[in-house]
């Protein structure tokens, strides 16, 4: 399809972009490398099309009309064509409205000579008629006479050569309009359903879309409205200050209905659709504002630019949820608050995000006072306890310095120069902004500039900053910091305790700056330790670790993982030797320390299942499986053993169940007979050794069993 051919059709409502795809998401430098890649001709990826009397929901106003017939669906290449939209068109496509364009791409210059491309700037490009706003060259509006014309009016001698070069390029630009994307259909006969599926895998073999973007796409594939749900409450939010995505939303439905973070394909199916929109409701109606409204009123957080990851608060939401619209008592309040601050400095979502997220929403599902584990948790990973070499060199950019505003708040602490407390609610005028106690330019002029790295990171360091307001930091200045500080000790004697900032005069002379950083972070260190501290008393709770927990731990002295009992999935067949595998666990286990064998999950802890054995036991379920195991156990350690020292149980995991044999340590020497190469029965003696099992001779077996069984 002729890129002009797809703009119009765009225009005359026979080319639409469906709900279920994602917002326009390219920036400046995307489009640039499009227009770039279409003037030197380079390939630029295809368009995928759905042609379809029944189109899902669509992005934008319209409606569609059945009367009109089959219309096309951009299911790929939406992210593309809305860029050469704006660019030749000058305008909005009117799948979107301006305000749903974040990255406006408009605006794209070129130097019709160089055919370099650039966003205008004024001094490069104001007296050069050479540089031309591109979508006046697409509409026409500029000609290369007119700009040969503005050279000779510089000055400037144009050749025959520079001419024809010239309008070559400005004929290579105008062609982008005839140049045709390569189309691929989706079969006309295709469902809602199946073409949001082939825009699912399409899209997963790259890396544009994320785990969520391709969630929510299935989810509006059962729901229709739902993205546009989720983008009202999204903007209800963000009136509160708190600023949060799609992709957010995703997570914090997940978080609700299934307790996990990283499996986002459990909300992809249509058996969702009622459980989804009641999981809505009452997150829309009342949790999601709760959740908010206890962040400001009780973390002091008043946008969500303070925050280090929004992902902390998935855990406090899931929890709320679970309480079905009841609110939290102050305890609850005050523990779910102390963990939200200590995920913050200790930077709990950084990284792995998925995965914590899968752990830490199982402690919430899975105990009734979860912050306190929740807590532990993180202490498992980091010290809790702030010191104050945390504070050398860290920038206002470290959650330490997101810690200080909500302390500063808390105690009530304001701006040096208006008196305005920082908690107040404030005019463009009165915003805040982060001071530099001792100025960066006289700092800069005593050898801290950005030729000395060290001193740079000093001169930047989060504890030669205040927090004023920005009338305060204009009407400031390049102040010394002895006048300004003891200004501020004059007008108000208590100010500078409340933002915790030493008051020894001598500190505050520029030859001590680096003593006064040193005081400062004792303070702060101390006091921010002692407000953690104070918020609530929180004590891990003794409870027993999930077997999920177990297996994301790994493999260990006490823990072992088999694929199967009798299945081998490499060859695709029945192998009997892996039951003698197991046997040497078991076995290995009971003249140790006791453990847990799990068949059915693979050595990196995938859940695999047991249908392989199902299956090599000719479509066996779990009563055979259980019958079949046994005897291999009986036979193997006699009935007396197997029914004092092992249990057997089937655990599950979604749509898939394994084995868990759990065996206690025996009280005299295990010893098995399995067969050798020869097919010969011989006693062999297993013992555990760190994560595996290993034989020993019968030879070695004196002293090991004089020290095991004595």
């Amino acid at each position: 399809m002729k890129i002009s051919t797809a703009l119009d059709k765009i225009d005359e409502h026979q080319l639409f972009v469906p709900a279920f795809q994602r917002e326009y998401v390219w920036k400046r430098e995307d489009a640039k490398q499009l227009i770039d890649s279409l003037i030197k001709d380079y390939p630029t990826g295809t368009m995928l099309t759905w042609e379809t009397s029944n189109p899902p929901e669509l992005k934008g106003p319209y409606k569609y009309d059945e009367k009109q017939g089959a219309v096309r669906i951009l299911l790929d290449g939406q992210q593309r064509l809305t860029t050469l939209y704006m660019l030749i068109k000058g305008e909005v496509p009117p799948y979107y409205t301006a305000a749903e364009i974040l990255n406006d791409t408009r605006g794209l210059h070129v130097n019709v000579e160089t055919l370099e491309l650039e966003y205008f700037s004024k001094t490069k490009m104001e007296n050069d008629p050479r540089w031309q706003n591109i979508t006046d060259v697409f509409q026409r509006k500029v000609r290369a006479k007119d700009i040969i014309r503005g050279l000779e009016e510089k000055g400037e001698d144009v050749n025959r050569a520079r001419d024809d070069l010239l309008d070559d390029n400005m004929r290579a630009i105008e062609n982008i309009l005839a140049r045709e994307f390569p189309e691929q259909t989706v079969p006309v006969r295709a469902t809602v359903r199946e073409a949001i599926d082939i825009f699912y895998k399409v899209n997963a073999s790259g890396v544009s879309l994320t785990d969520a973007e391709l969630a929510l796409a299935q989810i509006s594939g059962y729901w229709p409205e739902a993205r546009d749900i989720f983008k009202r409450k999204l903007t209800e939010l963000q009136k509160q200050g708190f600023v949060l995505k799609l992709d957010f939303v995703v997570y914090v439905l997940l978080g609700c209905m299934y307790h996990l973070g990283s499996d986002m394909k459990k909300l992809h199916g249509v058996e969702n659709s009622a459980t989804i929109r009641d999981a809505w409701k009452l997150l829309d109606d009342s949790v999601l504002d709760y959740v908010v409204s206890l962040m400001k009123s009780h973390a002091y957080i008043d946008h969500t630019d303070e925050i280090n990851s929004v992902y902390a608060l998935v855990p406090i939401i899931t929890y709320c949820f679970g309480k079905k619209g009841k609110h939290l008592n102050d305890v609850e309040i005050r523990k779910a608050i102390k963990w939200f601050f200590y995920s913050q400095i200790r930077t709990r979502y950084i990284s792995q995000l998925q995965q914590k997220l899968d752990r830490d929403l199982r402690v919430v599902r899975d105990i009734e006072n979860p912050f306190d584990e929740l807590l532990a948790v993180i202490e498992e990973e980091r010290r809790l306890k702030i010191t104050p070499e945390e504070f050398v060199a860290r920038s206002i950019s470290h959650p330490l310095f997101g810690l200080l505003r909500w302390y500063l708040k808390s105690k009530g602490a304001f701006c040096f120069t208006t008196g305005v407390e920082l908690r107040q609610t404030m005019g463009k005028k009165y915003s805040l902004e982060n001071d530099h106690i001792f100025p960066y330019s006289r700092l800069k002029a005593e050898g801290y500039g950005r030729d000395n790295r060290l001193k740079y990171s000093l001169a930047q360091e989060l504890t030669n900053r205040a927090i004023i307001t920005k009338y305060a930091n204009r009407s400031k200045g390049m102040k010394a910091a002895e006048d300004y500080l003891a200004d501020v000790k004059q007008r108000f004697p208590n100010g500078l305790k409340l933002q915790c900032i030493p008051e020894d005069p001598e500190l505050w002379k520029i030859e001590n700056y680096e003593q006064f950083l040193q005081e400062r972070r004792k303070i702060l260190a101390k006091e921010l330790n002692a407000f953690l501290e104070g918020i609530t008393d929180t004590r891990p709770s003794e409870t027993p670790i999930t077997l999920e927990d177990m297996i994301a731990e790994g493999e260990g002295e006490e823990l072992e993982f088999k694929s199967s009992l009798r299945w081998d999935y490499v060859e695709g067949t029945v192998n009997k030797k892996l039951e003698d595998v197991v046997l040497k666990t078991v076995a290995a286990f009971a003249n140790s320390q006791g453990g847990t064998l799990l068949i059915g999950v693979k050595d990196d802890g995938e859940i695999l299942g047991l249908e392989g054995d199902y299956h090599s036991l000719g479509q066996a379920d779990r009563d055979k499986y259980e019958l079949h195991l046994r005897n291999l156990l009986n036979n193997s350690f006699g009935t007396s053993f197997v029914t004092s020292k092992i249990r057997v149980a089937f655990p599950e995991f979604g749509e898939l169940e394994i084995c868990q044999v759990d065996v206690q340590p025996a009280s005299n020497p295990v010893i098995i007979k399995l067969k050798d190469k020869n097919g010969q029965p011989q006693e062999r003696f297993y013992v555990r050794s760190g994560n595996s099992s290993q034989e020993i001779s019968l030879g070695e077996m004196h002293s090991y069993t004089t020290d095991r069984f004595s």
